[in-house]
């Protein structure tokens, strides 16, 4: 066992802090978010159930580490939304406490119907996450779109938002969001891929490329169901070539080769597993061979 594997180890188990060093090696390698031409770490963190606890200092405790996981491999993506319980409570009050609040760029929705609530539910969000300013609000699974996104617009105009967005997880939604996609000048488009879920790689993701659109993935793992299906099977040979030691890191990077892909946010509440998420974000990817062998290999 390594020095950081030891420490990682220490520190899921609440024997000392994740220390986030001046002098580590960049991890997260970074792509470029189109419409403004800012750099932004390949892989995030998602908060759907993983971040949903209450006020237990342990529950708090591990959540923190995963934040601190997520800054010593030079991440700050993460998403929440109000959809997703408390998780915006604690995602504000963890960074807060770590004194890393503005080190993260924060992706939060609205996910609510009419304007008036859609600005009541954002302004909550804004406290909760202790941010005058949020870095990308999304119209959370399209719900009241057409009411939201003008709101979001003149809060970009505003400067209290830096970013717009949309999202949804489900493929019979992809007609509405290429809809949108072509009428309306969003900066981000969040969806489902995955190695199992290839749909997207048809038309949507290619438009948004075209678009200047970027791209947020989520739900990279079914789940957790992808991990069903490779349990007790041996990773590929080449998986080594690709610096992949574990099936989390497959998967995330058969995501990460797409072009269009700009981040990935894989949800934990384990600081170990964000520790091996992150390593994902790394400029050695699968080639188109490896990509056709690892979805051969899910299928048998």
């Amino acid at each position: 066992m390594d020095r950081r594997t030891a420490l990682l180890s220490l520190a899921a188990a609440g024997m000392v802090p994740f220390i986030r060093s001046r002098t580590a090696p960049i991890r997260a390698a970074k792509r470029t978010i189109p419409s403004s031409g800012e750099k932004l770490p390949s892989v995030g963190l998602g908060t759907w159930r993983t971040f949903d606890v209450g006020d237990d200092q342990a529950d708090l405790g591990q959540r923190r580490q995963v934040l601190q996981a997520l800054l010593a491999g030079e991440g700050s993506v993460v998403d929440s939304s109000p959809m997703y319980g408390r998780s915006e409570d604690v995602v504000g009050k963890v960074s807060m406490d770590l004194g890393e609040n503005k080190s993260l760029f924060i992706a939060t929705k609205v996910w609510t119907t009419g304007e008036r609530e859609g600005k009541k539910q954002m302004e909550r969000s804004f406290a909760l996450l202790n941010r005058k300013q949020i870095d990308l609000m999304q119209v959370h699974n399209l719900l009241d779109w057409k009411t939201h996104l003008p709101t979001l617009h003149r809060m970009k105009e505003e400067k209290l938002i830096r970013y717009v967005g949309i999202t949804h997880y489900l493929e019979s939604a992809y007609d509405e969001l290429e809809s949108i996609i072509r009428s309306d000048a969003i900066d981000f488009l969040a969806l489902n891929y995955s190695v199992e879920s290839r749909t997207a790689s048809q038309r949507l993701l290619p438009l948004a490329k075209d678009k200047g659109i970027a791209v947020i993935i989520n739900r990279p793992f079914e789940g957790g169901s992808l991990f069903d299906r490779v349990k007790n099977k041996e990773l590929p040979p080449w998986a080594n070539q690709i610096n992949c030691t574990s099936w989390a890191q497959l998967f995330l990077k058969y995501i990460l080769a797409h072009p269009a892909v700009t981040c990935v946010i894989p949800g934990t509440s384990n600081p170990l597993h964000m520790a091996e998420n992150i390593k994902a974000a790394d400029t050695v990817l699968p080639d188109a061979r490896m990509q056709a062998e690892l979805i051969k290999l899910l299928a048998a």
